[in-house]
């Protein structure tokens, strides 16, 4: 780590080009879900030196999966964030590769083991959170609904009352630490869209829980995502961001590189007074995330200025 803090220089040095937090405007983050071929102290030391104000921390292998941290390693990450004049934007507990993939465990599984392994992961990142400083996590909106034969004895209303009833508890232990737990919508889960998410977080009696307002998720699903930040923006605890091709596929393109007005929903976020991060998100450019993550910053930083 210390070789690391010495490479990325202090502010002010010939090395690096960190910015200044300013909490009066959003902010550009970056997740580390596209460094997976990086340590977490490298892909956070990439981010930082490429300009972003904040990181969001994928709580997965390689990099932060709760089992796998001791209270050192959690400081020394705390310790090169402040260095790095960088905060935590996000931590991302929606994939659990440590256990299968992307997807699963869910909160819908239908054996209740698996269920519960989900369950544990939330509460585990919710405690991470209040260690290493975050203010929120996100996690899936419930998971794949694919009529197969681990689904076929239950109906949506029965997969939904899974999903509350698990969410319930990890949210419960969220509100007495502080913590926001983010629910992010996704195409092909079994919530994808902005009227499901509605009528979902109404049965919901927490404050605890909030939306992850994914901007190329509701996209892919036909929703004007522009038109949605007035409409949800009670709910919103952070922003993920990347471009969709014309032909709305989920697929995350570098910004810039897709069809998403991107100029319209920064207006909107602006117009409802949020103050936080939109983190960018560009899993799919592992083979070069650093240029993957400059092409983003400069075309979106152009847009913010």
């Amino acid at each position: 780590m210390n070789s690391l803090v010495s490479h990325i220089g202090l502010p002010g040095s010939h090395k690096g080009s960190f910015v200044t937090y300013t909490p009066d405007t959003m902010k550009l983050a970056f997740s580390t879900n596209a460094y997976k071929r990086y340590t977490l102290e490298e892909a956070i030391t990439s981010i930082a030196e490429i300009g972003y104000e904040g990181v969001e921390i994928l709580c997965d292998i390689p990099h932060a999966y709760p089992p796998t941290l001791n209270q050192k390693e959690i400081q020394s990450v705390k310790n090169l964030i402040s260095v790095c004049h960088m905060q935590i934007s996000n931590l991302n507990a929606f994939s659990l590769y440590a256990i299968s993939d992307v997807y699963h465990p869910s909160w819908i599984e239908a054996d209740k083991r698996f269920r519960e392994l989900r369950l544990q992961h939330t509460i585990d990142c919710v405690q991470l959170a209040e260690k290493i400083g975050a203010r929120n996590i996100s996690t899936e909106p419930g998971g794949p609904v694919n009529i197969n034969r681990y689904y076929s004895n239950f109906s949506i209303g029965q997969l939904e009352r899974l999903f509350i009833k698990g969410l319930s508890i990890a949210a419960e232990i969220a509100q007495k630490s502080g913590i926001k737990i983010l629910v992010e919508p996704e195409p092909g889960l079994l919530l994808e869209n902005s009227r499901e998410f509605l009528a979902f977080i109404k049965n919901l009696s927490y404050d605890s829980v909030g939306l992850n307002f994914d901007i190329s998720h509701f996209y892919c699903v036909r929703q004007d995502p522009a038109n949605l930040v007035y409409q949800l923006c009670e709910y919103i605890g952070h922003f993920h961001l990347a471009d969709i091709a014309d032909d709305r596929m989920h697929n995350h393109l570098i910004p810039g590189k897709g069809s998403i007005d991107f100029e319209s929903v920064f207006r909107a976020i602006e117009e409802v007074g949020y103050k936080g991060f939109v983190t960018v998100e560009l899993y799919p450019y592992q083979d070069d995330p650093i240029e993957a993550a400059k092409m983003a910053y400069k075309y979106l930083n152009d847009i913010i200025t």
